[in-house]
């Protein structure tokens, strides 16, 4: 199959409704998941530049998580709010002990 026939079909999560708590963990694992991508980048040789060079291996999204942008924060936040919604979705209950 060649790339430009490749549609996508994610489970269709938009009827699913995270409560309050749920959204604040959604917060943590945001954050989570650019520390995860961040130490990758790093073992892979990456390191901070001004703006993405993928041939020099810089990127200007390796800082803190609360000095990214909107855009690079909203990223992450929109993936981890999609992955809760599927694993409510699927049947399953996330419960804080």
């Amino acid at each position: 199959m060649e790339n430009n026939e490749y549609i996508p079909h994610p489970v269709d999560t938009s009827d699913v409704e995270l409560p309050a708590e749920i959204m604040e963990l959604a917060e943590v694992i945001a954050r989570n998941v650019h520390e995860v991508w961040a130490e990758s980048r790093l073992r892979e040789g990456w390191t901070y530049g001004e703006v993405r060079d993928d041939a020099k291996r810089q990127t200007p999204c390796l800082v803190e998580y609360d000095e990214l942008s909107d855009e690079e924060k909203s990223y992450d936040l929109n993936t981890a709010l999609g992955t809760l919604r599927l694993i409510t979705k699927l049947g399953f209950r996330i419960i804080k002990e």
